[in-house]
């Protein structure tokens, strides 16, 4: 039987739902956004709102095998380098999920430059 446990649910969505089965949690984390004046900013605040996810559902990480990447107006030699260089300050060096980095024209609100959604397996 598979347990499905629903965090922050409001507005039609949830943070994040978890579901559990035969002793295996796989966690769907919503996309993050964070707020900054720029694309450094808003990316590190993304990636502590995503690590404050996982915490909240006992997960780090290490345990997240996919992510999706949206960049409003991606410039690829500008911006890759910044979000690279934040992603290994929260991910590491080594063992890196699997990944999708999307250029997109608008997010959900015109001030959001970057959203990124990420699914994790605890065992």
């Amino acid at each position: 039987m598979i347990k499905t446990n629903y965090i922050e649910p409001s507005e039609g969505f949830s943070q994040a739902v978890i579901t559990e089965a035969n002793n295996i949690k796989t966690i769907y984390i919503s996309g993050q956004i964070g707020t900054g004046a720029n694309l450094e900013q808003q990316t590190i605040a993304t990636f502590q709102n995503l690590q404050k996810q996982l915490i909240h559902c006992n997960a780090t990480f290490k345990d997240v095998v996919k992510m999706t990447t949206y960049i409003v107006n991606f410039n690829p030699e500008v911006d890759l380098p910044i979000y690279r260089n934040i992603r290994k300050e929260f991910l590491g060096n080594e063992n890196y999920p699997a990944s999708t980095l999307v250029g997109v024209s608008i997010l959900g609100k015109r001030e959001w430059l970057i959203e990124i959604e990420a699914i994790a397996i605890v065992q």
